[in-house]
């Protein structure tokens, strides 16, 4: 079969769009960037098309410009700062999950009638690979009615479970855009201390699971004195590559998927998606099977590490909104800490720093406050649950929670506060009643 007879305009693709059509794109480098650049061209055709996505790397017109909210909108499992931005505009709206059910339960809810993603081009044998993401992506396309692939030759081609025939593609889109990268940004001082603190609890063997951001960026980088590390991770970041060049990460202690780095999705630098390229070490695989706790577990000495944006001082953790604001979104969290703790001699580590610089609204000014807080924010979301929380980490040290009382939670959470609000927090604790 000649996949060229598949290949049509973004134009062509478009007009496959109806009223009332659900389309869903890949996470992340996944997205068909392509399609949703243009997608806002049909707005006077079409009305109530919904769009599902995770962690868009776009800034699309289509759900940016509220001139098209009665053609669009837009559902995430993940926000991104364009998702945030266009919140406001009353057509972009968040889903509650757990990522390892995220695809399960929206195809019970709605089914697909166009999938759009990207892939790499076919190789002599007539298989694509979707490259950068299995998370949720062939599950949708299993009962679809279009898949429309947008064939990138930048994309690496990896493995795992994202391979599929060109027999089984009802159309290509041919393009050649750069993939999106996260800057390698340098971890901050506060950053090296919380990472230095983790690397201390992780031993020859360990097999990780790293979130995204400074502070997982930073116990990567604590890590290059350890041996036999083995990856089982929701995303595989560029730190995890730079430690399997240099020998740390070789998945030989793992009890599944030996020798292999395992993740539903990467994203990072070019250097990242150079590593992956062609390179059996790695496979992305769905991300029902790599997110699911029960498979997680299955793996010793599993240490799962996220971060947080707020937590109380039971345990409660919200890591996806400002109160009542979404911010980002659940994703793996729940997922990996109880997968984590689970697994044989498992762990998992919930950071953040101990304060934050918010802005006053009565006086404009910024002032430092503290993330560990009595009571969440009015509206705030619990990501991980007080039941869940294994150890709590900020640049004041590391609290095992396992097992503990409200009382001992109280008096352990506080003494990893920033100093100057222990006392308040501890005042707090018994004027509301939270311990006597």
């Amino acid at each position: 079969m000649d996949y060229r007879k598949k290949v049509i305009s973004v134009k062509k693709a478009l007009e496959l769009v109806k009223s009332d059509c659900n389309i869903v794109t890949g996470l992340g480098c996944a997205e068909g960037r392509e399609f949703l650049t243009h997608l806002h061209e049909i707005a006077k055709k079409v009305k109530n098309v919904n769009v599902t996505n995770c962690l868009p790397m776009g800034d699309y017109e289509f759900f940016q410009n509220p001139a098209y909210k009665e053609s669009f909108s837009l559902d995430g499992w993940f926000y991104s700062p364009a998702m945030r931005k266009a919140h406001k505009n009353g057509n972009v709206s968040f889903i509650p999950n757990h990522l390892h059910l995220a695809a399960i339960k929206r195809l019970d809810h709605r089914r697909t009638n166009i999938y759009i993603g990207n892939c790499t081009p076919p190789d002599k044998h007539g298989y694509v690979s979707l490259s950068l993401s299995n998370t949720y992506e062939k599950r949708v396309m299993a009962d679809c009615d279009y898949i429309i692939l947008e064939i990138n030759p930048k994309l690496p081609r990896t493995f795992g479970d994202v391979q599929m025939h060109e027999s089984e593609v009802d159309y290509f889109i041919e393009t050649d855009y750069d993939i999106p990268e996260i800057p390698d940004v340098p971890p901050s001082e506060k950053d090296l201390i919380i990472g230095k603190y983790i690397a201390e609890y992780i031993n020859d063997g360990d097999c990780l699971q790293l979130g995204i951001g400074g502070i997982p960026n930073a116990v990567a980088a604590s890590l290059f004195g350890k041996k036999n590390l083995g990856v089982h991770t929701e995303m595989l970041t560029t730190g995890m590559a730079q430690l399997a060049k240099a020998g740390v990460i070789n998945g030989s202690k793992k009890q599944r998927n030996v020798g292999k780095m395992v993740a539903a999705f990467a994203m990072g630098t070019r250097e990242l998606y150079d590593y992956l390229d062609d390179n059996p070490a790695c496979e992305i695989m769905d991300g029902g099977y790599v997110n699911d706790p029960m498979v997680i577990a299955q793996n010793d000495n599993q240490v799962s590490i996220n971060t947080t944006i707020e937590v109380d001082v039971t345990g409660q953790c919200c890591s996806e909104s400002i109160g009542s604001m979404q911010f980002s979104g659940s994703g793996g969290q729940s997922d990996t800490a109880c997968g984590a703790q689970k697994s044989k001699n498992g762990r998992s580590f919930i950071a953040l720093y101990s304060t934050a610089m918010v802005r006053n609204p009565k006086t404009g000014e910024k002032e430092e406050t503290s993330k560990i807080v009595t009571q969440l924010k009015p509206g705030a979301a619990v990501t991980l649950s007080r039941n869940d929380l294994h150890y709590l980490v900020t640049e004041y040290g590391v609290v095992n929670l396992r097992g503990t009382s409200i009382k001992e939670r109280v008096e352990r959470i506080i003494s990893v506060a920033h100093p100057k609000f222990r006392d308040q927090l501890t005042k707090e604790a018994h004027d509301l009643g939270i311990v006597y």
